[in-house]
């Protein structure tokens, strides 16, 4: 049997009823809050019920990573994120020497269009002098000045390693002459690319 004074005279709750109740609401959601979604989402404790319910270590619980897959077609590849050491392609690897000679000065260029994830490992070496260098790339279309440097030096007279493309474009090398006589750079290649040309 209901209370009469929780019904008013149009047989709707009171106000008094109504603001019990919302009370009531709003201490039961501040209770599941402190001993259950704090402890179980945030790893926040206050009131200890979390520990006791074991519910604190539902927040130390990390997704899974979802790995991530290779993408394959005939015409260009995609660079996993470094969990699978198999790169796959449908080109054969080669090799290749290209010589240059740079007067007092003046600068050229060395590059390969290449997909992403291809490959090679270089070296190159100056005779006569030192040189300015930039090794870089840009994706197809490219502004005057959108370009990616990823190794830059000065007064050098050789340089090694492996580099592998981290999207679609052309890479290569920028080298400056630096000095006051000629000098002549030959790079040796040796991978999967297109073919080096000198822009």
């Amino acid at each position: 049997m209901n209370d009469i004074s929780t019904i008013n005279k149009d047989g709707l709750p009171s106000t008094i009823s109504l603001i019990k109740t919302t009370a009531a609401s709003l201490v039961g959601a501040v209770l599941i809050l402190l001993t259950v979604i704090l402890p179980a989402e945030y790893g926040i404790d206050p009131t200890g019920a979390g520990k006791a319910l074991g519910l604190t270590v539902l927040s130390q619980v990390q997704a899974p990573e979802i790995e991530s897959t290779t993408v394959e077609s005939d015409t260009e590849n995609v660079m996993t994120d470094g969990s699978n050491p198999l790169w796959k392609t449908q080109t054969v690897p080669r090799s290749d020497t290209k010589t240059l000679t740079l007067l007092p000065r003046q600068g050229a260029e060395i590059k390969s269009p290449m997909n992403v994830g291809d490959n090679f490992v270089f070296s190159w070496k100056v005779e006569g002098g030192l040189v300015y260098f930039d090794m870089h790339g840009e994706p197809p279309n490219a502004g005057k000045d959108e370009f990616t440097s990823y190794w830059i030096g000065k007064n050098q007279q050789q340089a090694s390693g492996n580099f592998s493309a981290p999207f679609k474009g052309t890479h290569g090398w920028y080298w400056q002459n630096t000095g006051t006589t000629p000098v002549t750079i030959t790079l040796s290649t040796n991978g999967f690319y297109g073919d080096l040309y000198m822009p």
